[in-house]
């Protein structure tokens, strides 16, 4: 594969990596060994495959049954309410309605993170209210920082992964459950459970039979990546009937293939399969993330996902590296320039087998180290005809301010409006449910905020010295919520921030405009510091499931 067609696959690619077909189309008609595209190795199995190629005839030839036919197997299967589910083409197509019905005019998102919710709400207007998770923590978000954050900007509506993609950080159930309550006053909380199935930190991670219960939480899943099958575009959301049913009525009739009705129908006699592949990947991880620590100079997040975070040696490029693998070693890693919040100094790497990853590390060896170990990559030079996309997405936010929109800040701020030519609304009553309090008292829920300044300086993390240490999320489930007394903070009208020494306006922020006190989309990138914890440990391998139950969403075991 030439170095010249390997550029232009990637920079017609801005937002991910350039598709496999595309890059076997470039090659012998083979593909690389996949370190990019995070899903399961070991599901389907090879019989299950044999099965749908014996099949291929009939499922390709027919038209599928009803998108409520396949959704009512799929909640037979997952022990869920039908009322309570929607099924969509691939996550994104549930993230792109999500976005249109729900929605209305700005969202909150830790950032790295998944594009799409980046980028969805910038491309139909909304503000983007990026929380930077820091690289000094390790990428670990708060969420005691994270609810201050929403108050200060008053967001409406705020997105956690969990997992988060790329980097693999996992929030406690009980954590998480108490952050959807301190937000139920908002118009939405998003829990995006993608990579969830991958998780052992906890037996029982999902928090679906809650949010059915609650009137303003929706969780998302994924089928592809824990099937290992991203082709077949299929997922689901779960959620109370109300808002279920309001995305349900806005996707066709047949808007799943016949491809996903297949599998889904399958999935009873594998549950067993299924649930064994899962237990290897979890042990792949551990065996891959030891045998990358030990390059010299790479650190190695940990991670709940089916994929591990790495930042490259000082003086390596992601671009070069990930070129550079894909052309001598016919390895495709995930280079993370183009994430907003992340640099090219990182990659994404995805769990594989033992095999692969001993292929891997010895082509990072040679790609790092050449024949000297400790003497990394250079960086890129002036001139250079690689492109990592950071250049287009600085330009993207830099002009907007993460809202999506060209030249909204000087209307809104000309105006008074919120940049959409509507006007702002009233201040709401903010409900009790929202004063629970997110940490002990011993803790204030205080959060230092971050200037807007032209040009971030990452080697000052932007913490007040007068504030305590913070206490992390996982930290946080492990306190008994009875324990927590809720912050004296008295009752404010909504849209109204705290008392400050600096009067601050009433109202939303416009659409266009930075938050108040805040960072721009585009000053994001440089907000991490550069002096990263170094040597940190993979996650524990516990609460693994039992390979003769079938591990679904509820977290209940239905026999395979």
């Amino acid at each position: 594969m030439a170095d010249s067609n390997v550029t232009s696959l990637f920079r017609s690619t801005a937002a991910h990596s350039p598709s496999m077909a595309a890059l076997a189309r470039e090659s012998d008609g083979t593909g690389p060994v996949d370190f990019c595209i995070p899903c399961n190795p070991y599901f389907p199995t090879p019989a299950m495959f044999d099965e749908m190629a014996a099949r291929l005839r009939e499922i390709i030839t027919y038209y599928p049954s009803s998108a409520d036919t396949i959704t009512a197997e799929l909640c037979n299967l997952l022990q869920l309410p039908p009322q309570c589910v929607a099924m969509g083409n691939g996550s994104t197509e549930l993230i792109t309605w999500i976005d249109h019905l729900m929605v209305r005019e700005s969202l909150a998102i830790p950032v790295p993170t998944f594009g799409r919710w980046t980028d969805q709400p910038m491309e139909t207007g909304k503000r983007v209210d990026m929380f930077p998770l820091q690289e000094s923590s390790g990428f670990v978000l708060d969420l005691a920082q994270y609810a201050e954050f929403i108050r200060k900007r008053n967001t409406k509506v705020a997105v956690i992964c969990n997992p988060n993609n790329p980097d693999g950080g996992f929030i406690h159930k009980q954590a998480l459950v108490q952050f959807m309550d301190a937000m139920a006053d908002l118009d939405l909380v998003i829990i995006d459970e993608s990579f969830l199935e991958f998780a052992d930190a906890e037996v029982e991670p999902s928090v679906v039979q809650e949010a059915m219960l609650r009137p303003n939480v929706v969780v998302l899943r994924s089928l592809g990546k824990n099937f290992g099958l991203h082709g077949i575009r299929f997922g689901y959301l779960v959620a109370n009937p109300a808002l279920a049913g309001r995305i349900r009525t806005m996707l066709p009739k047949w808007n799943l293939n016949a491809f996903a009705e297949h599998v889904v129908f399958i999935l009873k006699e594998h549950g067993a399969e299924y649930a064994q592949s899962l237990q290897q990947v979890r042990r792949d991880r551990l065996d891959m993330a030891s045998h990358l620590s030990a390059l010299p100079g790479l650190t190695v997040y940990p991670s709940q996902g089916n994929f591990l975070f790495v930042r490259l040696p000082v003086g390596a490029e992601g671009t070069v590296v990930r070129d550079r693998m894909l052309t001598e070693h016919r390895i495709l890693v995930r280079e993370c320039g183009n994430k907003i919040g992340s640099s090219s100094r990182f990659l994404r790497l995805v769990v594989r087998p033992q095999t692969d990853v001993r292929r891997l590390v010895s082509g990072m060896e040679q790609v790092l180290y050449g024949t000297r170990r400790g003497a990394a990559v250079p960086e890129l030079g002036t001139g250079t005809n690689y492109s990592s996309g950071t250049a287009a997405v600085d330009r993207l936010v830099g002009a907007t301010n993460g809202a999506g929109m060209q030249n909204l800040a000087a209307q809104a701020l000309g105006t008074g409006t919120s940049g959409v030519g509507m006007p702002m609304p009233a201040p709401m009553p903010v409900p009790a449910a929202a004063q629970m309090p997110m940490q002990p008292q011993a803790v204030p829920m205080q959060v230092p905020q971050p200037q807007p300044v032209p040009q971030p300086q990452p080697q000052q993390p932007q913490v007040q010295p007068q504030f305590e240490p913070m206490v992390a999320a996982a930290q946080v489930q492990q306190m008994p919520m009875q324990q927590a007394p809720p912050p004296q903070m008295p009752q404010q009208p909504y849209g109204v921030p705290a008392p400050a020494p600096a009067p601050m306006p009433q109202g939303p922020t416009p659409t266009g405009v930075p938050a108040r006190n805040g960072l721009t989309a585009a000053q994001v990138r440089g907000a991490t510091s550069p002096n990263g914890m170094q040597n940190l440990a993979p996650a524990p391998a516990t609460g693994w499931p039992n390979a003769q139950s079938w591990p679904n969403a509820a977290g209940m075991g239905q026999a395979g």
